[in-house]
């Protein structure tokens, strides 16, 4: 017949491999990860008599994400970095000089990849009167029981990020689509023979915050604007979104364009409570008259190239831009008068903040050197995309870049 040594061992065998099948069944079964932690906290404390549990784990940061047998918040005081991460191997600390750790008997490191990913620290484990605490008998096995829960928790969380990751994925290309809509594909853009309106778009991410347009005020007038919002991203493009809405709503052959600039500023302020605010360069030409008006509020200067003069000029009169101020105190509208073939170049700032080998910035110089000639303004556009490499993965771009080019003729 077995003796008791022998029937000890089958008993530990026995309980070892059902604490483990309750486990891997627990994981099998998708558990959450409170629930994981409950089946373990529930082997430790219920089976092996373990008074305190304490774990931590590393994802991003180290977190405490079990915490059992604590009548207080004393454990809050264990800093990881300074007071376990010296530990590799499972150790007695019943001695240790560290007050933080006063509470437990034993570290147990979890180990992945020879990297700690969970350090689980136990106290008032309990003694048997004769032999060794089965506690101290089972350190290896609760070791390899840590292993298994832990890694099961970061895969969770490996998986649900993912999933996560997806599905903003997913709301980033449905809001890029929209976008795109929003904003005019260059060949639709006005053109005849006084007024011609070419453009290009490239943002950061999928989706962005610069917006521009042109289209028909009535038969011989037209309205354009180049505008950007601060900041990047969603927020930016939803911003800038629900401000195309407004704008295409507002602006009319009617309104003066001082007028629009203080409604825009409004509805700004409205959608955006003080967070954000626009630059914008909106103007009217009259292809009949001639006559190009138009309102810098707070934009990059856009160059306007006077061919047979060979002259350039920035149009900067306006104000502050939207959003910026709940009433905009000053507001200056200029006109120009086009009595030759004229090239209007608009862009927003991330063509200039572009960066070269040496460091230095694109800036406005190389836009000067490339639009004073007598090529169409299409052709000056098409030269600084190449000649900056906007569209072969330039890792000088940090920003949203637009540009609207017209030709007055």
């Amino acid at each position: 017949m077995p003796g008791i040594s022998t029937f000890r061992r089958l008993k530990l065998f026995t309980f070892k491999l059902n604490a483990l099948l309750d486990i891997t069944q627990a994981i099998n079964e998708n558990l959450s990860i409170e629930d994981l932690l409950k089946r373990y906290e529930k082997i430790l404390r219920d089976e092996l008599n373990i008074g305190k549990v304490l774990i931590y784990k590393f994802s991003e940061k180290w977190e405490c994400i079990l915490v059992s047998g604590f009548k207080d918040d004393t454990y809050k005081k264990i800093v990881v970095e300074e007071d376990l991460l010296p530990y590799s191997e499972i150790t007695f600390i019943t001695a240790s000089p560290n007050v933080d750790l006063q509470y437990f008997d034993i570290i147990i490191p979890v180990i992945h990849k020879d990297n700690p990913i969970a350090f689980v620290l136990i106290g008032d484990i309990d003694e048997e009167m004769e032999g060794v605490s089965p506690t101290i008998k089972h350190l290896r096995f609760i070791q390899i029981l840590s292993n298994i829960i832990i890694v099961a928790i970061e895969n969770k969380r490996l998986f649900n990020e993912s999933l996560r990751q997806e599905a903003i994925k997913k709301e980033l290309e449905l809001a890029s689509r929209m976008q795109t809509m929003l904003i005019p594909n260059k060949e639709i853009l006005p053109k005849n023979d006084g007024f011609f309106v070419t453009a290009f778009y490239h943002p950061h991410f999928d989706v962005g915050g610069d917006y521009y347009d042109c289209f028909e005020l009535s038969k011989n007038e037209f309205g354009f604007c180049m505008a950007d919002v601060s900041g990047k991203g969603v927020s930016a493009a939803l911003l800038m979104s629900n401000f195309q809405a407004n704008l295409r709503a507002l602006f009319t052959n009617e309104i003066s364009l001082v007028s629009l600039i203080e409604k825009l500023n409004e509805r700004v302020i409205t959608s955006a409570n003080g967070e954000k605010f626009i630059t914008l360069f909106v103007a009217k030409y009259n292809c009949k008259t001639k006559i190009l008006e138009y309102i810098n509020a707070g934009h990059n200067p856009p160059l306007l190239y006077e061919v047979d003069n060979k002259k350039i000029t920035l149009l900067n009169s306006g104000c502050v831009g939207v959003g910026m101020l709940d009433k905009i105190p000053v507001i200056k509208k200029a006109t120009w008068n086009i009595n030759q073939k004229t090239k209007l170049f608009t862009y927003t700032d991330g063509l200039i903040e572009l960066i070269d080998e040496n460091g230095v910035e694109f800036g406005t110089q190389v836009i000067e050197k490339n639009i004073s000639n007598d090529k169409s303004i299409d052709e000056n556009i098409t030269d600084i995309i190449k000649k900056q490499n906007i569209l072969t993965g330039s890792t000088a771009i940090f920003d949203d870049i637009s540009i609207l080019g017209i030709e007055f003729h």
